[in-house]
């Protein structure tokens, strides 16, 4: 069993930055791929950003690439969201995601959920 819980949302305008951070229970954090979605209001939850086990191969939806960094340290049993430049659009509950099986990283199918945290960009 793994318990997620993330951290690091708010309120941002424009332009901004913010850095997600989603704590994992347990001592087998290395060994599940990590990945973060995005639900916003009445849409359906997409994906975000995602990274693998150990070597650090990371995969990005086109909406946010070059402008948001996903990272892990294994140490800490800790994944990170890094989000910069962000547009209006990217408000959305965020969640953080583990899984065990490593194809597909951008399909939805984690074996455990955090509960979210919200972002807020305004205009």
């Amino acid at each position: 069993q793994v318990q997620l819980i993330e951290s690091g949302g708010g309120f941002v305008q424009a332009g901004g930055s913010l850095r997600l951070s989603c704590a994992a229970s347990g001592r087998t954090f290395s060994s599940y791929a990590m990945g973060w979605f995005r639900q916003g209001l009445g849409k359906e939850r997409e994906f975000v950003a995602a990274i693998s086990r150990s070597v650090g191969t990371s995969y990005y939806a086109d909406s946010v690439k070059d402008r948001f960094t996903i990272s892990r340290d294994n140490a800490k049993n800790t994944v990170y969201l890094q989000m910069n430049s962000l547009k209006p659009e990217d408000t959305a509950i965020y969640y953080c995601a583990a899984r065990s099986t490593i194809v597909k990283l951008w399909t939805p199918e984690y074996d455990y959920w955090g509960q979210g945290t919200q972002v807020t960009v305004s205009s």
